[in-house]
């Protein structure tokens, strides 16, 4: 599966926002971190920011996301690396938008917290908007064999439920926090809202879909206009949900 990370970064804003929202909640003295599934490198950015004496990593599996994250922060450090291979110890172990493509969180997770170090934190943001209407209406499609799509196993897995991921953290830290976001972002139109799903939850049926991209794109672009309706300045809003959650070690 191969990524774009110029169709990621068109909405870049928007898909940092969160990051900046997990980053303020982080409370002690980072020394070193990792970046898990840094994408390019725009929420590594985020961590420099906010920790400059810090020791910063940034691990992704796509080559496309690292070389684009190397092409615009070639003074921070990235490598490609699977996020079940980390290792090391850090004081912060931080995850944007990543674990929703890996199986098994309540295995994850307290692996994740063995390289998180004595006092350190764990910090996480999934998105969890799998109900929202765009989402439905692309599981739809990729369910019609018109598409060639139908017999592909998901790409994404299971996200869990905010107690659950509390059940699982408080048995591997000294004390876990989970929250939820719902995010409002007004897109231009509904093209916009089928490009943004193109560059993430789209992303893995790209290539599979060969010379049919444009057309799958634009069938959904029509549906997305009967399950939009547009916004008194026209707009189209797209609602974002995603779960946090830190834990102390």
């Amino acid at each position: 599966m191969s990524w774009d990370a110029a169709k990621y970064l068109e909405f870049k804003d928007a898909r940092t926002q969160p990051v900046r929202d997990l980053v303020s909640r982080i409370d002690i003295d980072v020394h070193s971190a990792v970046d898990i599934g840094c994408g390019p490198g725009n929420s590594t950015e985020v961590l420099a920011e906010r920790f400059p004496q810090a020791d910063i990593l940034g691990i992704d599996s796509s080559p496309e996301m690292i070389e684009r994250a190397r092409e615009d922060y070639p003074n921070m450090r990235f490598e490609l690396r699977d996020a079940t291979e980390l290792d090391g110890v850090y004081d912060l172990v931080f995850s944007n938008a990543c674990l929703q493509w890996i199986p098994e969180h309540s295995a994850l997770l307290p692996k994740f917290m063995d390289h998180v170090s004595e006092g350190g934190m764990l910090a996480v943001q999934i998105p969890a908007n799998r109900d929202e209407p765009v989402h439905m209406a692309i599981s739809e499609m990729l369910n019609d064999p018109e598409w060639g799509l139908d017999e592909q196993e998901p790409k994404t897995k299971r996200v869990l439920s905010p107690e659950e991921y509390y059940d699982i953290l408080v048995s591997c830290s000294r004390s876990a926090e989970v929250w939820e976001v719902t995010y409002h972002h007004p897109l231009p139109s509904h093209r916009h809202l089928a490009e943004w799903a193109r560059g993430t939850r789209l992303r893995p049926y790209m290539d599979d879909l060969g010379d049919l991209q444009e057309d799958f794109l634009s069938e959904l672009t029509e549906r997305l206009v009967f399950l939009y309706p547009k916004r008194a300045d026209g707009t189209v809003m797209l609602r974002y949900r995603r779960i946090f959650f830190t834990a102390r070690r």
